[in-house]
């Protein structure tokens, strides 16, 4: 029942994406998958990532996860979502709505839901079996080239 809550939480943009025609990755390419997941599934505007938890990610003696892993396996699935060489995050609101334990396999669908020029908003939920442990909105930019081949510390400065 969760699990088409999930699917129905990630529909509902005005513009419809086709979701049947895999592609292939062209981001992150070199991503460490132990800690920010598996692309288990890639198509236009849609990434599904899936993330199992390990000991490394333990952070008490229960076996409680590192939040910190889990919004890198969301973000991972923002990008791949968005799918272009020079996406970056911009912004996000994020909710993490269950503990997670060491052993727990975490899916996250990213669906992008707005497009505006070179903004993404991207609609990120990950679960545990059918329990929903983490929601976010993602908002990345698309730039025009590599981030660190920006001159951002000279941006804003004027000519003389």
């Amino acid at each position: 029942m969760a699990e088409a809550q999930n699917t129905e939480e990630l529909e509902g943009d005005t513009e419809e994406i086709s979701l049947t025609d895999t592609i292939p990755l062209r981001t992150h390419d070199l991503i460490n998958h132990r800690y920010s997941g598996d692309l288990d599934e890639l198509k236009e505007g849609y990434a599904r990532v899936s993330l199992m938890t390990n000991d490394e990610m333990r952070v008490d003696s229960f076996g409680l996860v590192h939040g910190g892993f889990i919004f890198a396996a969301g973000d991972f699935a923002a990008m791949a979502a968005v799918n272009d060489p020079n996406v970056v995050l911009a912004s996000c609101q994020s909710d993490f709505l269950s503990p997670v334990r060491v052993g727990d396999e975490v899916v996250f669908e990213a669906k992008v839901r707005h497009k505006d020029g070179r903004k993404r908003e991207v609609k990120v939920i990950g679960s545990v079996l059918e329990i929903k442990v983490f929601e976010a909105t993602m908002k990345t930019v698309v730039l025009d080239k590599h981030v660190l081949k920006l001159d951002l510390m000279n941006a804003s400065k004027a000519p003389n």
